[in-house]
């Protein structure tokens, strides 16, 4: 459902702050994946998720969602693809909308605009059947403008069934209780619908529990790929200890190993 090939970026080249941030980076991701992605600061985790969305251009490589070669497409011809929640809850929200409205705008990208009627009675039902998953009570509040609601952004993200969901850190944001509240929804809606998806993530602890594989990122690269009965078994102690033999230096990232 993914394939990455080769793929370099670098920022500012030619200059003093030149910044290789991918070298060569290969990733093959099969259909129903649920891949988690961790690794410390510049590691490239979002570098790699803005190179899928088409935020900018790559160097050198080939990207290919499904049967599809994006590559050289630009952000807003991926859209049809692909579904994403960013970290900072406002983004991918328009705050001054309504939730029923933001999320009939969700089931309308990448599709003809035209001046038809907005929400239908189907619609409403539809949406307040979605909200009521998160169990925060939004069903009842449906008129309410966004504002601060983050949950709201996984559901819109998904209402289309992407090819491809990509997860910048989307609980960071957001206190304990609400951070696991929304990790459960994800898990339920990747598993419902089967949906390929990149979690990035920079809690150790979340990217053991959740999904079918983890990868851990250093310097542009992919250093650890587990998955299946090897990641089930895997401890915050495991993972500390392959970093270091895949890096042959510690993890730096305190925030990471505590949670």
């Amino acid at each position: 459902m993914l394939e990455l090939k080769n793929i370099y970026k670098t920022f500012n080249a030619g200059t003093v702050n030149e910044k290789m941030a991918l070298r060569g980076l290969n990733l093959t991701l099969e259909d129903g994946d649920f891949v988690t992605v961790i690794g410390g600061n510049g590691a490239g985790k979002s570098t790699m998720l803005n190179a899928i969305a088409g935020v900018w251009p790559v160097d050198q490589g080939q990207i290919l969602i499904g049967d599809a070669d994006v590559t050289k497409l630009p952000e807003y011809k991926r859209a049809k693809y692909l579904g994403r929640v960013f970290q900072d809850p406002m983004t991918g929200t328009a705050a001054t909308m309504e939730i029923q409205e933001n999320l009939a705008l969700a089931l309308r990208r990448g599709d003809s605009r035209t001046l038809k009627a907005g929400i239908t009675k189907k619609e409403h039902a539809k949406y307040r059947e979605m909200l009521a998953t998160l169990g925060l009570g939004l069903e009842d509040r449906m008129t309410s403008k966004v504002g601060l609601l983050s949950a709201l952004t996984l559901l819109m993200a998904t209402l289309k069934k992407p090819k491809l969901l990509l997860l910048d850190e989307h609980t960071a944001a957001l206190d304990p209780k609400t951070a696991a509240k929304v990790l459960q929804t994800t898990d339920m809606i990747v598993n419902r619908d089967n949906l390929t998806t990149l979690m990035i993530t920079h809690n150790m602890k979340d990217a053991i529990a959740h999904g079918n594989r983890l990868i851990m990122m250093m310097d542009g690269n992919i250093i650890l790929d587990i998955r299946g009965e090897e990641k089930k078994k895997l401890t915050v102690a495991d993972l500390l200890h392959k970093f270091e033999e895949a890096s042959g230096e510690e993890f730096a990232n305190d925030k990471a190993i505590l949670g």
